[in-house]
Order: C-alpha cells, then sequence, then structure tokens
C-alpha cells in the first residue's frame, strides 16, 4: 500500500470551514465503539444460559475486546498518520460491522470470543482516527466545543450500554434476545461507511515506518498474561497455564528492549521507555492502570449480581445502574472547574469518594445478602459515578500534562493502551476472586452471587485506597517542587 494513497474510493470534498458533518459520523463512531465496550455486561447472564459459557469464556468475552483495543490502540493511530485517517476509519468501521455480525450471529462461546477480539482490533484501528480527526480539522473554540461533544457522546455511551443495552436484551426483538446488541451495529456501520465522505482525509506531515516487531511482542506478551489468568482458576492452575505466565514475562522484558534498541538507534519506537523512566508519568500511569482496573471488572460483577443471582431481567439491572453513569457524566463536566480551582486536591477527594463508596456497596451487599433488594443500591451507585468522575478524566489530563509538548501524542497512545490493558487486567483479577468464592459456596443463588460479589469487589475497594494514597504523595511531591 501506497502511504501516499488510500484504497477508499470516497471522493475528497473541498471544506471551507469546521466539518460539523463530518464530526456527526466521529462521534457516531465514537458511540459504537464504547458501547460495545459496556453493553455486554448487561447480556452476560443470557449469554452464559444461551451458549453454555463457562465463568472464564464470560471473562475472556468481556477482557478480549478490551485487550485486542487497547494492544493496537497505538499502531492503529499510527496507521492512520501514515495512510489516511479517513481511510483507516472506513477500513476500521467495516472491520467493526463485520466482526458485529459475527458476534451476534455466532453459535457458541468459542466463536463468540474470537468474534469479539475481531471486533476490538478493529475499534483500534477506528477510534484512534475519531480523536486525530477531530484535532486536526477543528481550531480554537470550535475543537474544544468539538471535543466537549466527544466527552458527552462516550458518557451517554455508557448509559445506553446498560439501558437500551438491557431493553434490546429484554424486548427480545425478532427472537434474536442477547444478539441484537450486537446486530444493531451493522446498520449503523453501513450508515457511517457511507456518510464518511463528510470527513476530510488527513495525514500526519511526518509518516515513520511502522515497528511492527514490537507490535507482535508487546500483543504477545499481554495476551499471555491475561489468557492464564481468566483461563488458569477455573482449571486449578495447569502446567500450561504458568509456562504462559513465564513466557509473558520474557516477551514482555523484550519488547522494553526491542523498543529501547529501536530509540538509540533513531528509528520511532511503538512506545518510547524513556517515557515510563520519568517518574511521574510512570507513577500517573500506575494510577490509570488501577483506576480503569476497576471499571469493567465492577460491571462484570454488579451484573451478575442482580441478574443471575437476584433474577432480575436486564433491563431491569441496566436501570437500577444507569445512575450511576448519569453521575459519572454529571461529575465529569464539573471536574474541570474544581481541578482548576483545587488542583490535584480534586482529584484526590474524587478518589477518596471512590473508595468510601466501594466500601458502602460491599458493606451493603454483605449485610443484605440474599435479602439485598438492588433498589436500595441507586444511592451508593450515583456516589460511586460521582466519584469515578471526579477521578477519570482530570486523572488523564493530570498525567499527560507531565510530558513535553513534543511527546505527547506518543504518551497519549501509551496512557490509552493502559487504560484498556488496565480494565482487561481487572476483569481477570476480579474474575478469580468471583469465580473462587461462587465455587467454594453453597446455597441460593442470591446468597452466593453476594458473597461472591462482595469477593470481587474487595481488589476494587484495596485499588482505590491504593489510587488515594498514591495521588495524595503526588500532590505532596507538586507542593514541595513549587
Amino acid at each position: 500500500m501506497n502511504s501516499n494513497s488510500c484504497p477508499s474510493t470516497l471522493p475528497t470534498h473541498a471544506f471551507n470551514g469546521p466539518p460539523w458533518l463530518g464530526l456527526s459520523v466521529l462521534l457516531l463512531a465514537g458511540f459504537v465503539t464504547i458501547f460495545d465496550l459496556f453493553v455486554v455486561n448487561v447480556a452476560i447472564p443470557s449469554m452464559q444460559a444461551d451458549l453454555g459459557a463457562s465463568f472464564a469464556q464470560i471473562g475472556f468475552i468481556v477482557a478480549g475486546y478490551e485487550l485486542a483495543f487497547g494492544v493496537l490502540l497505538i499502531t492503529g493511530g499510527r496507521l492512520g498518520d501514515l495512510f489516511g485517517r479517513r481511510c483507516l476509519f472506513v477500513i476500521g468501521m467495516a472491520g467493526f460491522t463485520g466482526a458485529s455480525a459475527l458476534c451476534g450471529l455466532a453459535p457458541s462461546a468459542e466463536l463468540l470470543i474470537a468474534a469479539r477480539v475481531i471486533q476490538g482490533l478493529a475499534a483500534a484501528l477506528l477510534f484512534p482516527q475519531v480523536y486525530a480527526s477531530i484535532r486536526v480539522n477543528f481550531d480554537g473554540n470550535d475543537g474544544r466545543r468539538a471535543f466537549g461533544l466527544l466527552g458527552m457522546t462516550l458518557g451517554l455511551a455508557a448509559i445506553a450500554g446498560q439501558v437500551l443495552g438491557g431493553w434490546l436484551v429484554h424486548a427480545d426483538l425478532f427472537g434474536l434476545g442477547w444478539r441484537s446488541i450486537f446486530l444493531i451495529n451493522v446498520p449503523i456501520g453501513f450508515l457511517a461507511m457511507a456518510a464518511a465522505r463528510h470527513i476530510p482525509e488527513s495525514r500526519a506531515p511526518q509518516r515513520p515506518a511502522l515497528d511492527w516487531a514490537g507490535v507482535v511482542l508487546v500483543s504477545a506478551g499481554l495476551a499471555l498474561l491475561l489468557v492464564p489468568l481468566i483461563e488458569g482458576p477455573g482449571q486449578q492452575w495447569p502446567a500450561w497455564s504458568l509456562w504462559a505466565l513465564v513466557a509473558a514475562a520474557i516477551l514482555l522484558l523484550a519488547f522494553y528492549r526491542q523498543q529501547e534498541k529501536r530509540r538509540l538507534a533513531g528509528h520511532l519506537p511503538l512506545v518510547d521507555m524513556h517515557l515510563l523512566g520519568q517518574r511521574r508519568f510512570a507513577l500517573g500511569a500506575l494510577l490509570v492502570l488501577l483506576v480503569y482496573s476497576t471499571s469493567s471488572s465492577f460491571f462484570l460483577c454488579f451484573a451478575l449480581l442482580v441478574q443471575s443471582g437476584l433474577g432480575l431481567d436486564p433491563f431491569v439491572a441496566g436501570s437500577i445502574f444507569a445512575p450511576c453513569s448519569v453521575g459519572f457524566v454529571v461529575a465529569s463536566l464539573a471536574a474541570p472547574r474544581l481541578v482548576a480551582s483545587w488542583g490535584i486536591r480534586a482529584i484526590v477527594a474524587g478518589a477518596l469518594i471512590y473508595a468510601i463508596s466501594i466500601a458502602g456497596l460491599i458493606v451493603q451487599v454483605q449485610l443484605a445478602g440474599a435479602d439485598l433488594q438492588p433498589i436500595r443500591l441507586i444511592p451508593v451507585l450515583i456516589v460511586m459515578g460521582v466519584g469515578q468522575g471526579l477521578i477519570m478524566t482530570p486523572l488523564l489530563n493530570l498525567v499527560l500534562g507531565f510530558v513535553d509538548e513534543a511527546q505527547a501524542g506518543m504518551a497519549s497512545g501509551v496512557i490509552s493502551t493502559i487504560q484498556q490493558v488496565g480494565a482487561a487486567l481487572g476483569v481477570a483479577v476480579v474474575g478469580i476472586l468471583f469465580g473462587m468464592a461462587l465455587a467454594a459456596g453453597e446455597g441460593a443463588p442470591a446468597g452466593l452471587y453476594a458473597s461472591a460479589f462482595v469477593a470481587g469487589m474487595l481488589y476494587n475497594l484495596g485499588a482505590a485506597l491504593l489510587v488515594s494514597v498514591l495521588l495524595w504523595k503526588l500532590a505532596q511531591a507538586r507542593r514541595e517542587a513549587q
């Protein structure tokens, strides 16, 4: 493929001003990729019953998308810079649409897992073009408006994943059940591809060659790390799972050395390891990993608790969780003003609120046990959403502010990857705790799932408390440096 051409046959139009119609297409793409991160959670019990999926397979259905998405995000951005962002947008959307159809038609858990991985890979080609296209086509106030609309769209996608996804499964349209949450992407994908001509084509002025060796090493290393963590506990940690963890460590070490060698040779690495050598950025990356490891894992455990344990249908389950998402969106909008007034202390406060709300949720579920009434969880879920909103978005801005402007693009790609890898890692770790508690208990499903939920959430509580401590130390270090 020539770096100056694109296989897309879409005509290139002249754009005299900001392409607002093109923005609507980009927002639609951003919506569906984030929607598919969240929507699976409300459909998990239905998938489990229909496909006879094991707990480990359910973990793969959730984490497979996140891992594939995270691992290729940097590569997807580079491909857009090299071959054209609209070109990669169309290719990514075509792959995402086809993979969504495969997910909706999958006859077994194994094929659904494979389709979810393909869907995540396609999303990794698609999603970076949304950010990059907005960045290069909108300036000043238009840029702030465009990114504000994107943030609102992604927040709404999280809410829709719970409520609309729950309704789709509950409504059982055309007898499709859970399959409709994937098949709905097919007409949306065709619409986005047809309307992509309204997105101006753009490329990076400098287009260095891709580091394919680095892509292979980090992808294989992360896969060999997460697969045994998800699958190993259910098989009593067989020898292959332990060898896979050893191989993961070797490959990730080889990736580090290969990236350093590439940097010292004057080539652009996939990940500049010099970044991770900067103390504040490395601490920030650890904070992002910890925070995002608590997100998807919570959705997974909550869906299993209220549906498999308490017997709620997906729509009611999603509706109970929706206030948490609303709290998240409202707090995310307020967070920039709070950080402007209070600095990093506002993020520390958000982390404490988040940790306290998780502790409150654990206590409430533990005390109620089999008699838990899910509607009574709504107040603490709202507080949890507020805590997440006060920490997640400002934390990303804080961490990216630790690097020089020349490294901003690389740092953004690294942090985006860490977000998704952290989410997949959280699903793996919490899945181990949840599954062990479920297997060790006995009695009615409601009580069993309540106990398993508490066990799984102990990781989230520990992670949130550690985040609070690290942020407090970071705030102290910044005050001493001033």
